[in-house]
């Protein structure tokens, strides 16, 4: 997997998708020794050949490497191609913020060795890297695994039991989610351990008519259940290029009666505070979350933007994470 822009480096840790960290100048490595293969095998992945570890990198209390070992683990760990050395945990000028450096290559590339440099506040419990911030430490999903369970209660299919948590947050005027339903679909029927819930997400200031949209289907599903809800979101996603302008409500009106409700009671529902304070809270929700976009999707209190790896990709990640919540 090719090295890319520093600015995805956070999305590689919050992910642990395709690697994306700068390449950035580290200490030379040895060059291995050029060894001919017979024509018809296939060279083997080589190992990485890291600098030395220097001890007068590693002047910080905290964290300890165990603890950013513990971290890295959680993040790369499901992909046995990429390597790390953890390179350094330093003291910085700010009371308490140590400054970490990691070095990190894939099997495939061997040599190309790429740095990457966050830094941990002083409670251990975050890291700061240009302007995002993310949980650290050894359970970094914990706390939004906990709230999903407690809060994320839109409309669900697959098993009933929490243990196993898969969270989307859509927006129904969202490109993207619309094609981020047949993943959903997929995850489901790979999945059946896990309960899928769907939360609404509605990116207002881009998309006009996605917080009516949620409303309806908020509605619907309190009136029908999820069932319905489903029913009523692939109506609608499958209309969504008429969903912007005047054919929004006739969408949306179909959409309802396709799911088997009456759509002049799930209108007055939509407009009252009960649908409403549905779509609200989602989007408090959310908002705790970080989340920033859509469709993203959470497992386990991981966050994954569905269409940034491929399914073989979130397929892998999703067994990952569920391994490590048995």
């Amino acid at each position: 997997m090719p090295f890319r822009c520093f600015s995805c480096a956070l999305l590689a840790l919050a992910i642990a998708g395709p690697l994306c960290v700068a390449q950035t100048e580290t200490p030379s490595a040895p060059a291995p020794q050029q060894m001919p293969a017979a024509p018809s095998t296939p060279a083997a992945p080589a190992e990485p050949q890291f600098p030395p570890v220097n001890p007068a990198n590693f002047d910080a209390a905290s964290p300890t490497k165990a603890d950013v070992e513990s971290f890295i683990k959680i993040s790369w760990g499901y992909d046995p191609n990429r390597e790390w050395e953890v390179y350094g945990i330093q003291k910085t000028t700010a009371p308490g913020v140590s400054k970490v450096t990691i070095l990190v290559a894939e099997k495939q590339s061997a040599q190309q060795i790429a740095t990457l440099n966050f830094f941990v506040t002083p409670d251990g419990k975050h890291l700061i890297a240009q302007d995002a911030v993310l949980d650290f430490g050894a359970h970094p999903y914990e706390n939004n695994y906990r709230l999903l369970q407690e809060r994320a209660d839109g409309p669900s299919r697959g098993a009933a039991a929490k243990q196993f948590e898969l969270a989307e947050f859509a927006d129904f005027q969202c490109p993207h989610c619309k094609d981020a339903q047949a993943i959903a679909e997929k995850l489901v029927q790979d999945f059946p351990q896990a309960h899928f819930v769907f939360e609404n997400f509605p990116l207002v200031n881009i998309h006009p008519e996605a917080y009516t949209a949620a409303a309806w289907g908020a509605c619907v599903a309190q009136q029908g259940g999820s069932e319905a809800f489903f029913k009523y979101a692939g109506s609608v996603f499958a209309a969504q290029n008429d969903l912007a302008g005047q054919g929004a409500d006739q969408v949306l009106r179909n959409a309802a009666t396709a799911a088997g409700a009456d759509p002049d009671k799930i209108a007055t529902c939509a407009d009252s505070t009960a649908g409403k304070n549905a779509v609200d809270a989602s989007v408090r929700l959310g908002q705790q979350l970080n989340v920033d976009q859509t469709p993203m999707l959470f497992i386990d209190g991981r966050a994954v933007p569905m269409m940034a790896v491929s399914y073989d990709q979130l397929k892998t990640i999703v067994e990952y994470q569920f391994s490590l919540d048995k």
